[in-house]
């Protein structure tokens, strides 16, 4: 494996937005675009090393990616962010190796900028068009109404339940299709995270979209336990997950 950390694929005023770039022994592989959690006001592309190494030993590049947060940023910042991250590895990742697929997916605040990059195209379409599309999403605890911080940011309590434009649920059914996608819950995850989960779901199933190309896994435990844990043979869940999603869809 090889890291190449801290590559600047956006400049906002006098910040650089950087990702950090673990790349695979092999010279032929996918890629999977990564953002981290944290309730979009703390947390680094740091935190994402355990599976980042794990996918990079099972031959698939991963980039974990900064964004910006608060309380600087406001919304929508970290959702453009986000897609302008996706348009430079879409971009760049050719000068690393032959890469045929990317997948995006984050965890908890990251799983609502994935959602919000799924569900809302134009984010992406804003910085043009992908030179390689996004072949899956993997969506890890993320909140699929309006964020709890956005909300706050509005002056608006943040155990309010609001789907508008700012909640990846608003705009299910406005495409024709999704690429792949994978959703992650827990049973004991943050209040209402389940059930929100599980209303995403069916909102997909209500349009009819196909149910072979949209996956789910259901942990026993809190938020998020599954990033850090190990399985029987010592891999990371999380990691483990990543990989067979992509290598069913690459």
């Amino acid at each position: 494996m090889k890291l190449i950390e801290d590559l600047c694929y956006a400049k906002r005023e006098n910040e650089e937005l950087l990702l950090d770039l673990y790349l695979p022994e092999t010279s032929e592989f996918s890629v999977f675009v990564y953002f981290h959690g944290g309730g979009l006001e703390r947390g680094s592309k740091n935190s994402a090393k355990k599976y980042a190494e794990y996918l990079a030993k099972n031959g698939i590049a991963f980039v974990s990616a900064n964004y910006r947060m608060y309380p600087s940023a406001q919304y929508p910042d970290f959702i453009e962010d986000a897609a302008e991250a996706v348009h430079w590895v879409s971009e760049n990742i050719g000068n690393y190796g032959n890469c045929q697929k990317l997948f995006v997916g984050g965890s908890s605040a990251g799983g609502y900028l994935s959602m919000m990059l799924c569900f809302d195209k134009h984010w992406l379409a804003s910085f043009g068009e992908l030179k390689i599309p996004v072949a899956g999403y993997f969506h890890n605890a993320g909140q699929p109404t309006a964020h709890f911080k956005v909300l706050k940011e509005r002056g608006i309590s943040s155990k309010r339940v609001i789907i508008d434009e700012s909640a990846p649920l608003f705009h299910i059914g406005l495409e024709e299709s999704y690429p792949p996608m994978h959703f992650v819950v827990s049973d004991n995850d943050m209040k209402c995270r389940y059930e929100q989960t599980m209303l995403v779901l069916a909102t997909l199933r209500h349009f009819e979209y196909d149910e072979e190309k949209i996956g789910f896994t259901l942990f026993h435990g809190k938020h998020c336990e599954q990033n850090k844990t190990v399985d029987e043979n010592g891999d990371n869940v999380l990691g483990k997950m990543m990989v067979e999603f992509v290598e069913k869809y690459r």
